[in-house]
C-alpha cells in the first residue's frame, strides 16, 4: 500500500488516481472534522485542504507527521473561513470564540441519543482553539506529540491545554444537560459517548 506522502507526491506529478485515493483515505476524518463546526461548504473545505496539501508538499518530510499536517492545514482553512465571516464584525481571536459565537452553525453531525447532543452542543460551546484540540485528542486518536506538530506547540504546553479543555468540556456538559439523570449518564460514560459520536457516518441526521 502507498503511503499518503506517496500518493500527495505522485498526486502532485499528476496522477489523479492517487489524489482520489488520499481522498477516500481521510475523506471520512476529515468530514468528520468539519461537519461538528459548519452547516455547508464541508466537501469544498476538504477539497481546499487537500490542494493545500499538494501545494505544500515540501513541507511534509515524514508520512509519520502527514496527518499532524493535513489538520495544521484543515484547521487553517476552517480559521480562514470563520475569519471570513467576521471580517466586518471584529478583530478577536477566533481560536478564544465558541462556534456559537462565530456563527449560526450548529454542524450538520447531529446525535442519535440525548447524549450525544449533550456532547455535540458541549463541543461546540467550547473555545474554537479547545474544541478543536480535544476532538483531534479522541476522535482522531492524535498523540500530544502529534498535535503538538499541528498546533506548532511544545509538547508540555499541549498536554496543559488538554486539561482545560477536558475542566472546560466537563463544565458545558453541565450546563448543556436538562436533567440530573442525562447529567451522570453523559459524565459517567463520557468516553463511550465520545466515541459513538466518533463513529456517526457523515452527516448524520438524529
Amino acid at each position: 500500500m502507498n503511503s499518503d506522502v506517496q500518493l500527495l507526491e505522485a498526486w502532485r506529478q499528476g496522477d489523479l488516481s492517487a489524489g482520489d485515493r488520499l481522498f477516500q483515505r481521510h475523506f471520512k476524518s476529515l468530514y468528520r472534522f468539519f461537519a461538528n463546526k459548519v452547516d455547508d461548504g464541508v466537501e469544498d473545505l476538504i477539497q481546499r485542504t487537500l490542494l493545500t496539501c499538494v501545494e505544500r508538499r515540501d513541507h511534509v518530510r515524514e508520512d509519520a507527521k502527514f496527518r499532524a499536517y493535513l489538520f495544521a492545514v484543515a484547521r487553517n482553512e476552517l480559521y480562514a473561513r470563520f475569519r471570513g465571516l467576521r471580517r466586518e464584525r471584529s478583530t478577536s481571536d477566533i481560536t478564544e470564540l465558541s462556534i456559537a459565537d462565530l456563527s449560526d452553525s450548529a454542524g450538520t453531525m447531529v446525535g442519535k441519543r440525548q447524549e450525544h447532543r449533550i456532547l455535540l452542543r458541549a463541543l461546540r460551546s467550547l473555545p474554537l482553539g479547545l474544541q478543536v484540540l480535544i476532538e483531534l485528542h479522541y476522535w482522531e486518536g492524535m498523540s500530544t506529540s502529534e498535535l503538538g506538530t499541528c498546533f506548532e506547540l511544545p509538547v508540555g504546553t499541549v498536554k496543559s491545554r488538554l486539561r482545560l479543555a477536558r475542566v472546560k468540556l466537563a463544565e458545558a456538559i453541565d450546563r448543556t444537560s436538562t436533567s440530573a439523570e442525562l447529567l451522570a449518564s453523559t459524565k459517567d460514560n463520557l468516553e463511550r459517548w465520545v466515541a459513538e459520536v466518533r463513529d456517526l457516518e457523515p452527516g448524520a441526521k438524529g
